[in-house]
């Protein structure tokens, strides 16, 4: 079993929807250097549980954990199925609550877009316009996260919809954790307000909470250094 201090701990990425290890390349490029760094992807199945039982099978025996956006739900999930193998926990722009059935009615529309050959057109409309700062425009990583998005496909999307669309609420799952946790966000996250990352740093005992200026929803991307100074700190706590 890793220790679950200094360098040995692995850390174990799991990125958001429809982005793939790219989203943490600044982020890997540093702390691979000190240790073991694993992306898994949640993109096989259409359930939170299923995304989860297959990541927690291809993670070490204990780990750190950290997810952005649905990685950070798939996150809370394999922390639920598996608490005794999550050693550090970091939060990143993400949410610990049940969809809300407002966001759950904008899905429908989207899948069958999606269904008939529209995967660019949704994430150039719908999905990447809320991926900046509104005040800060990011046109290349606008084009990055297109990119991402066409490489997983359709059908990932469309799993991943569905996984999010009928997530449990996991503010109990984070009350018991009692590790180390970082819940950082970007000032400006249209996707993930302030109120949620507020309610998962009071659910955890031992959270530190990050909030970065000028920064939107793609965090590790839009303020690389300052996520990364955040998340050597939380895995040396």
């Amino acid at each position: 079993m890793a220790s679950d201090h200094g360098d040995q701990l692995p850390l174990v990425l799991i990125p958001g929807m429809m982005c793939d290890a790219r989203l943490f390349a600044p982020q890997i490029a540093a702390l691979s250097q000190t240790r073991r760094v694993i992306t898994l992807l949640p993109t096989d199945h259409d359930s939170m549980a299923d995304l989860a039982r297959d990541l927690l099978a291809k993670a070490p025996s204990r780990f750190a954990l950290c997810g952005l956006s649905m990685g950070g739900i798939v996150a809370m999930e394999m922390l639920r199925q598996a608490p005794n193998r999550v050693a550090r926990l970091a939060l990143l722009d993400t949410n610990s609550r049940a969809e809300m059935p407002a966001t759950q009615d904008k899905r429908a529309p989207q899948m069958a877009a999606v269904r008939q050959g529209h995967l660019a057109r949704i994430m150039r409309e719908e999905m990447i316009p809320n991926y900046a700062h509104p005040d800060h425009p990011t046109p290349e990583l606008d084009a990055l996260a297109l990119d991402m998005a066409r490489d997983l496909g359709s059908e990932v999307f469309l799993r991943q919809s569905r996984a999010l669309r009928d997530r449990p609420d996991q503010t109990e799952t984070l009350e018991r954790f009692t590790g180390p946790a970082l819940i950082l966000m970007g000032q400006g996250d249209r996707l993930c307000p302030q109120d949620r990352h507020a309610q998962m740093a009071r659910a955890i005992p031992h959270a530190r909470y990050v909030i970065l200026p000028d920064t939107g929803h793609l965090s590790t991307l839009q303020a690389p250094q300052q996520v990364t100074s955040a998340l050597k700190i939380w895995l040396r706590s």
